[in-house]
């Protein structure tokens, strides 16, 4: 009855025609589908007609669900079954009035069925399809976070006032925090769920705001209601070994975890701000280490000129680019390649991420002396055949490192800088002589990250001009394009996943004189005409015209090189 009562108003209102309402129905018989649905799906009518068309006739509200802030306390109201199945999703209650956002307000079943469980009265709301499945991804993916707020509310009514905070730490305190435990173990387990690299807990004027940066970009999973702040934020200091009577400076801690059978490093950094400690978690997965070259993004020409660089026996490889660009993946990946029982290898690391068996690892600490010039040092008398060097930020650790380069051993190390030219001029400028640089230096490994489309809802498109243009392409050339709608798979974002992009400059005996003579840029660019370097614009424009990435992905980091 309710798919004749849509056709109906859709009729009637001249959206379609009675023959399009009956090939749909035809279509129906088959996919067993709602009705609207099957009009979408047969392009007969777009989702945005649909919903005004509906709001217009039945006086529903259309609702943006990217707007509103869903409490998840809602997910134990609403069963996550009747959800899924029908499309709805709970946004919010106010005494006895549920507002329930629906993708087909027609969905009498459902509406029934959401009554029935909730005792509630139901006020429904529309929605997009993508929108209420988003939100319902978020919703119950946050079950295990919401019933641990419930626990530790019903545990805060029955406790004494709050004792002051250097008594926390006691047994009927550890009894307390069990639900508190069960409510940061939802937590790190959603981070680790959704693939994120950090987690920030944020205080607020009335609540706690849990962003998670997934793929670059950080993402609002869920809030926590203001009074378990200080526990959340205690527990969180007692995992990281930190001092939780102290909340007035900033703290840093570290602990391991499990979580799903992955064994998972998390970086703890506390700060003081307005209304409370914001903490920061930054999650390291171990099994990270198992990356490959090609699991980072190298191919082809690219793979070569890597390969190529570490099989070197002695000298320098730089590895270069802004924060965020992946240059720790990469000189794990290298490490984990050159790891042999044959080899001495030591690394010096500020700080260590990820523990590598059969790797010397050196953790720097400034305050007590152990800088990077003294820690290479120190490596010099242990007999090293490679070195990984953190970074070289100074001249004393350029000196070190390139001398150690020249008399026989393979060093590896970063540079802050945007490309591969910029990492020699930036050495020469803290003082290291070009000669010895010419002499030391192997090649230099200059990267960005850009996220990858989303499998689920990629689309191919025909580009305009324009965006050729932005690729070096001639207008005439037939080309496509990819990019993705964005799907309940991807939050929307149409990206699932990162991997880099890369420009590897091999340094041979031309370019050394060059380097010595201090003309090395205008020797680039003659490589750069002659095709013995291939810049990172020209791997962007292979991941586009492949469909790994967008445009609009790598617009951004030729904008950057171009600066």
């Amino acid at each position: 009855m309710e798919y004749f009562r849509l056709g109906d108003i859709l009729v009637n209102n001249g959206v379609i025609t009675p023959d399009q309402l009956q090939k749909a129905l035809e279509v129906q018989k088959t996919k067993h589908e709602r009705l609207g649905t099957i009009l979408i799906e047969e392009g007969i009518i777009n989702e945005q007609l649909l919903i005004e068309t509906l709001e217009m006739q039945l006086g529903i509200d259309f609702i943006d669900l990217s707007t509103v802030r869903i409490p998840i306390e809602l997910a134990s109201l609403v069963p996550k079954n009747i959800a899924r199945r029908h499309g709805v999703v709970p946004v919010r209650l106010n005494k006895d009035e549920l507002t329930l956002a629906m993708s087909d307000p027609l969905n009498f079943v459902a509406l029934e069925e959401v009554r029935t469980a909730t005792h509630k009265r139901i006020l429904p709301k529309i929605a997009t399809t993508a929108a209420v499945n988003k939100a319902i991804s978020m919703l119950y993916g946050n079950e295990g976070v919401a019933r641990a707020i419930e626990e530790m509310r019903s545990d805060s009514q029955t406790r004494e006032p709050a004792r002051p905070r250097t008594e926390e730490v006691t047994e009927d305190a550890q009894h307390q925090m069990a639900p508190t435990i069960r409510l940061v173990n939802s937590i790190l387990e959603r981070a680790a769920v959704e693939r994120a690299s950090d987690v920030h807990i944020e205080p607020h004027a009335d609540e706690v705001l849990v962003r998670m940066r997934v793929d670059g970009k950080l993402r609002t999973m869920l809030t926590i209601p203001d009074e378990l702040k200080r526990t959340v934020v205690s527990r969180l200091k007692i995992m990281g070994g930190m001092d939780i009577a102290e909340s007035r400076v900033p703290q840093d801690g570290r602990t391991n975890v499990i979580i799903k059978g992955r064994s998972i490093d998390l970086r703890m950094s506390t700060l003081p701000a307005l209304y409370g400690e914001k903490v920061v978690i930054r999650l390291l997965d171990k099994s990270a280490q198992l990356l490959n070259a090609h699991a980072i993004g190298l191919e082809g020409e690219n793979l070569a000129k890597y390969n190529k660089l570490i099989a070197s026996e002695h000298g320098m490889v730089l590895i270069v680019g802004p924060t965020g660009s992946g240059k720790s993946s990469t000189m794990y990946t290298m490490i984990r390649s050159l790891n042999t029982d044959e080899v001495n290898l030591v690394t010096l690391e500020n700080p260590v991420e990820y523990d590598i068996d059969g790797v010397t690892q050196v953790q720097i600490n400034e305050k007590t002396g152990m800088t990077f010039a003294e820690g290479l040092r120190a490596i010099l008398r242990q007999d090293p055949d490679i070195i990984a060097v953190g970074e070289i930020r100074d001249s004393e650790t350029a000196e070190i490192a390139i001398r150690s380069a020249i008399t026989g051993h393979l060093v590896l190390s970063t540079v802050h800088t945007g490309d591969a030219v910029s990492a020699i001029d930036r050495l020469v400028d803290i003082g290291t002589a070009p000669y010895l640089l010419s002499d030391a230096l192997n090649g230099v490994i200059s990267q960005r990250l850009v996220r990858k489309i989303c499998p689920q809802c990629k689309e191919e498109y025909e580009p305009s001009d324009e965006e050729k243009a932005a690729l070096g392409i001639e207008p005439s050339t037939h080309v496509h394009f990819y990019r993705g709608k964005g799907c309940p798979h991807c939050f929307q974002t149409g990206y699932v996943g990162r991997t880099a992009v890369f420009e590897i400059l091999v340094i041979d005996k031309d370019f050394r004189r060059a380097i010595a003579e201090g003309t090395h840029t205008a020797h680039l660019e003659e490589c750069k005409k002659n095709g013995s370097f291939v810049p990172i614009a020209e791997d962007c424009k292979r991941l586009v015209l492949s469909g790994v990435t967008s445009l609009s992905e790598v617009l951004g980091v030729l904008n950057s090189v171009d600066k």
